[in-house]
């Protein structure tokens, strides 16, 4: 049931995502999610009596958007910056899913030592994507923090998540199609070996700008590249594939 005394902050919004009812506290101020967060909740699978962990979860949009989609036992989200995570929990009590969803504040890069290793079935992280660095760097510490690798790397995610993955554990994430090979090579350098991949491409005229990624840790080589996902018409309206394979709800 939902808790509709939770309080917003100054500068904070209540988003309706349109899915049973949930809605997500954000600030437009910080980082607020977007299509990639979306997307990579209907790409990833939580099966029943799994338990899935998102590294990174900002506000919480995976967490809760999984918890809808899935039938699995726990979702945990782990996030660095306290006013994110404090945005995220008060979500979850205005959700009512307080014995679903759990969200923790601690660094990705000590994850395995937070959670303890082969915790999870599940492990889902849409990351900064870009290096150091690369492209304008923008003053609000909040956004740079989560568009950046400033304060974890691929390399640590994927580290971290060898640790947390059962054997056979699944690894979910959303990137840049430019990063590919780096991405491959770390997955298989951490014994997550890329199972599946479908690239996302804006409009069908314009270049691929999100990969979706599934990897399975100890699994045997062998990749399945799905069909491309289009996003938008022409019109700018949604595909009917997006619209109507739950990638968004509308």
């Amino acid at each position: 049931m939902m808790n509709k005394d939770v309080q917003l902050k100054e500068g904070e919004r209540l988003d309706d995502l349109q899915i049973k009812g949930y809605h997500l506290i954000q600030n437009p101020g910080r980082f607020c999610f977007g299509m990639d967060a979306v997307l990579l909740s209907s790409f990833a699978k939580v099966k029943k009596d799994e338990k899935a962990l998102d590294l990174g979860t900002g506000t919480g949009i995976l967490p809760v958007l999984l918890e809808a989609k899935n039938s699995g036992v726990s979702y945990t989200g782990l996030e660095l910056q306290e006013e994110s995570a404090d945005m995220a929990r008060r979500s979850v009590r205005y959700n009512g899913l307080e014995h679903k969803i759990e969200i923790r504040t601690g660094d990705i890069r000590r994850a395995g030592e937070i959670f303890g290793a082969g915790s999870f079935e599940v492990i889902t992280v849409n990351p900064p994507y870009m290096i150091g660095n690369h492209g304008i760097k923008n003053e609000n510490e909040a956004l740079y923090i989560a568009r950046h690798e400033v304060m974890c790397t691929l390399e640590d995610i994927l580290r971290e998540s060898e640790k947390l993955l059962k054997w056979k554990g699944r690894f979910y994430m959303v990137h840049r199609p430019f990063r590919l090979p780096e991405i491959f090579m770390k997955m298989c350098a951490h014994r997550i070996e890329p199972k599946r991949m479908r690239l996302v491409y804006p409009f069908e005229d314009k270049e691929p700008n999100m990969v979706l990624i599934e990897g399975l840790r100890g699994g045997n080589p062998r990749l399945t590249v799905e069909p491309p996902l289009v996003v938008y018409q022409k019109d700018g309206s949604y595909t009917k594939e997006v619209t109507g394979n739950g990638y968004v709800d509308i």
